[in-house]
């Protein structure tokens, strides 16, 4: 599946959960968490606005090139209020949706196959077992990637550095939806891994619109949807003959 497949499963994902009660509920619940956080840390990032704004470009004095300026101070504003968004996601994520997120990915699931393929270990260890997920699967790949965006203000090559990390970071947010089913399934995080590098440029268009400003809040309230959906076509396009996720997977 590829780059524009990735961008129909976010749409999918989004219109399917309208049609369920539970699912829209649940999503809204990760709107409002995440939007809640986003405003908090937005106001408190942008107060810190013109002070940042003079560490990369003091006010020029020409009026020829003042112009320049303030359209730098817009996207300096832009980029501010979408990093707020990622940080807070992430804030979510650690605190509690990571929880919602295997909820909705459990009804999606169930609601297309008549049940859910997992393995058979206690509800108290799956819930640190994919907590654990966070870490590697996305917090530390998207802090550094911010981190990155941020340097790439200051350097010659900023613009480019801008962009790549940009992209670095919708992948891993990508798997971070994309993950939930192997991870419930405990499937080695080599393998899940070897997974999503097979699949870049689905991952690349799944986490597209992550990166426009105030939408990228929605489609990630609801991306477990879509990226449980397309876990499950997957599979049905492979081997019938496989034995399920939880047999080639004991614990």
């Amino acid at each position: 599946m590829g780059f524009f497949q990735g961008i129909s499963y976010n749409f999918r994902g989004l219109f399917f959960s309208l049609r369920s009660p539970k699912l829209l509920i649940l999503g809204i619940i990760r709107f409002v968490a995440v939007l809640i956080l986003t405003i908090i840390l937005a106001t408190l990032i942008l107060a810190y606005h013109q002070q940042i704004l003079n560490l990369i470009w003091a006010k020029p004095s020409s009026h020829w090139i003042i112009w320049l300026w303030h359209i730098v101070s817009w996207l300096l504003s832009f980029l501010l209020v979408g990093t707020s968004a990622v940080i807070s996601y992430l804030v979510a994520q650690i605190l509690f949706s990571v929880v919602i997120m295997d909820i909705m990915s459990r009804i999606t699931e169930r609601k297309v196959r008549g049940q859910v393929d997992e393995a058979k270990v206690s509800l108290l260890k799956l819930f640190g077992y994919l907590v654990r997920q966070e870490i590697p699967r996305t917090t530390i790949p998207v802090l550094i990637s911010l981190v990155l965006m941020i340097v790439g203000w200051v350097i010659p090559l900023g613009p480019i550095l801008v962009v790549l990390s940009s992209l670095v970071a919708v992948i891993f947010l990508s798997w971070d939806n994309t993950d939930l089913v192997p991870a419930r399934r405990m499937m080695p995080f080599r393998e899940r891994f070897k997974l999503l590098l097979k699949t870049l440029p689905f991952h690349l268009g799944f986490g597209l619109p992550f990166l426009i400003p105030g939408a990228n809040i929605v489609f990630l309230s609801f991306a477990p949807v879509g990226a449980t959906l397309y876990h499950i076509e997957k599979e049905a396009s492979q081997t019938k003959a496989s034995p399920p996720a939880s047999e080639r997977y004991p614990t």
